[in-house]
């Protein structure tokens, strides 16, 4: 990952200072979805999810770090984060989702990999609890399923489709319609679904086709590449 000095020296201190203090966290967003696809999309802002219980030791961290409370230059919800900045940098401490499906507990912060960015290492957060969070958000104006297109392609056979499943419970519809939609994107790649899962999200067996059909049906969608793979 490409990150510019200044801010990964922002967003380290931060991470360092929880770390002192006992704080268990992972990061998460555009850092996170980088560290399974192997490409950043720079938002210039990080997102580092904790417990619920660690919310006021880390708003209490980013304030020593220098960072101010984003809420006077732009409101936002606090019930389920804290958003700091310094300058044009922005640092998120999330602790439950936007929407309050769910709560941070302890799978979010431990069963992700380990990755070193500029010699040190910080937990990720866990694939299963990415993809989960990134399916709520459909909205007008922002939708992360092409975020969830690109994890699924570069992750399949790393994805505990099980432990998805079970944090999905009644949602998982919202996991057949994504996967129902890369079926299509990619049709080569869907056989790394484990049967049993595709039965389960009651998928249809893809067309045969490969890589080029892939490629052709992306450009039905956009022209610049959707998948990391085809950018290279």
């Amino acid at each position: 990952m490409k990150i510019p000095a200044g801010e990964w020296a922002l967003y380290r201190e931060v991470m360092r200072r929880a770390a002192a203090q006992g704080i268990r966290f992972a990061f998460g967003g555009a850092f996170a979805t980088a560290a399974y696809t192997g490409e950043l999309r720079n938002t210039k802002d990080f997102d580092i999810y904790i417990r619920p219980e660690d919310r006021e030791p880390m708003i209490r961290i980013m304030d020593e770090a220098g960072l101010t409370d984003h809420y006077d230059r732009l409101a936002y919800d606090r019930s389920w984060i804290y958003r700091a900045s310094r300058d044009d940098v922005i640092v998120d401490a999330i602790w439950a989702m936007a929407n309050h499906r769910a709560e941070v507990d302890d799978p979010w912060l431990s069963l992700g990999p380990e990755v070193s960015i500029f010699g040190e290492q910080f937990r990720v957060l866990a694939i299963e609890e990415l993809i989960w969070s990134k399916l709520y958000v459909l909205q007008h104006e922002r939708c992360d399923w092409t975020d969830i297109f690109n994890l699924l392609d570069a992750q399949l056979e790393a994805i505990d489709w099980d432990r998805l499943l079970s944090r999905l419970a009644e949602d998982a519809p919202l996991l057949r319609g994504a996967v129902s939609v890369f079926s299509w994107l990619a049709p080569d790649r869907v056989t790394a679904i484990p049967p049993t899962v595709r039965t389960r999200l009651e998928l249809t067996d893809p067309a045969p086709g490969g890589p080029e059909l892939s490629h052709a049906r992306a450009n039905l969608l956009d022209s610049r590449p959707w998948f990391i793979r085809q950018s290279r």
